[in-house]
């Protein structure tokens, strides 16, 4: 090889050098400002952004307890896009996951929360059906009231039907008193010739007996003076149909108030005292 071309190809040499530390260099600062970029991004974001978006990210996790922990912590903040980020929960493949996320997003609001929470009443597992039903109380959306009126008549668990009742109470929407009503003394409400099932379940039973003194309707009254009267009813259930009607203070109801005022039980006796006094006092 000659002068010339071993000068060339030494030219050529140091020329490829440089372009690599060019390149390398202009790398490193693209990477720098990335960096820089996503720091400034994190210095703008609030204390509670920064802790949603750790929770989020961990939504995607394969660990079920860590998903759990994630979504129980959005919805422990008490903010709506705390409970936004939570939202993909509800279609989590683990019924616990579901049910947990029920409670988790009530916080972006009555609408939103009855629109994302309905279809989960109709979820094939009981307990995500059941949180679901009490998440609905906890808007207190007029919304929510007949799809949990459906539930109360219709699930074939208790404590789903139970739990019905304790969210048409909270919700207090006047429209839940006739299947209150009904679920309590059918005699009262059904038609002469329906083949419905009285209710059993002392918990179904107790929660729409108070249902019905959370509404405080009158129409209530008749249903909760029957129940007060029947001596086989369990006393949890006489007790709260005591504590009802001195919530709705109908005086039509005060004979039947007296009456148990003198039960054995000296607990039914002490509640239908009090409400007998709050009638006296209206």
């Amino acid at each position: 090889m000659g002068h010339k071309e071993a000068q060339k190809t030494k030219t050529s040499s140091g020329r490829s050098r440089f372009l690599s530390s060019t390149f390398c260099a202009l790398c490193a600062s693209l990477w720098l400002f990335q960096v820089l970029v996503v720091a400034q991004e994190s210095r703008n974001l609030t204390p509670l952004q920064i802790e949603i978006e750790k929770q989020q990210q961990r939504l995607s996790s394969s660990d079920q307890e860590e998903r759990r922990d994630a979504v129980m912590k959005l919805g422990n903040m008490r903010a709506s896009a705390a409970s936004r980020a939570a939202l993909p929960a509800l279609k989590d493949v683990s019924p616990i996951i579901r049910a947990t996320a029920a409670k988790a997003i009530v916080s972006i609001g009555a609408d939103e929360s009855v629109e994302a929470l309905v279809p989960l009443l109709s979820d094939k597992d009981e307990f995500v059906r059941r949180e679901t039903a009490y998440a609905l109380g906890l808007t207190r959306s007029p919304n929510a009231t007949a799809p949990l009126i459906e539930r109360l008549l219709n699930d074939k668990e208790e404590g789903v039907r139970g739990a019905a009742a304790v969210a048409l109470g909270q919700i207090g929407d006047e429209a839940a008193v006739v299947p209150l009503v009904g679920t309590l003394a059918p005699e009262l409400s059904a038609p002469a010739k329906s083949k419905r099932k009285r209710e059993q379940n002392v918990f179904v039973l107790r929660a729409a007996a108070s249902a019905l003194g959370q509404i405080g309707s009158r129409a209530g009254t008749a249903a909760l003076v029957s129940v007060l009267k029947n001596e086989k009813l369990a006393d949890d259930v006489r007790r709260e149909a005591a504590r009802s009607l001195g919530l709705i203070g109908d005086p039509t109801a005060a004979p039947a108030l007296k009456e148990a005022s003198n039960a054995t039980d000296p607990y039914l006796s002490e509640i239908a005292f009090e409400a007998l006094r709050k009638l006296e006092r209206r």
